[in-house]
């Protein structure tokens, strides 16, 4: 008989190579769009409502992906004020503080 000790664990599970398909073509098309919206210097591209179920729908998918095991970076080619435009925007939905973020990273390793 084995002790727990001596059992194997299991390997983490690795995430899966997303598959694209007719979700990934819209939403290149629809970061496109975008994209070519504010270099047009178009703010509104999107309206507050469908720019609030777009992130939500982004947020938890980043969630369920960073879950699973992916170590891809949420974003690309932004710049630090958007970053931290969009981190404030975040937190202040969540009604959540730069302290509580900081107590959950040194929790999470994340």
């Amino acid at each position: 008989m084995s002790s727990p000790k001596s059992a194997k664990r299991k390997p983490a599970a690795r995430a899966a190579e997303p598959v694209a398909g007719p979700q990934e073509a819209a939403a290149q098309e629809l970061a496109s769009a975008i994209q070519r919206g504010l270099a047009a210097g178009d703010p509104n591209v999107l309206t507050p409502q469908a720019l609030q179920k777009l992130m939500t729908a982004a947020c938890r998918l980043y969630s369920a992906q960073v879950e699973a095991g992916s170590e891809t970076p949420p974003v690309r080619e932004v710049t630090s004020t958007d970053i931290m435009t969009t981190a404030s925007g975040l937190l202040k939905a969540g009604n959540l503080a730069v302290f509580e973020l900081g107590m959950w990273q040194s929790w999470t390793g994340r």
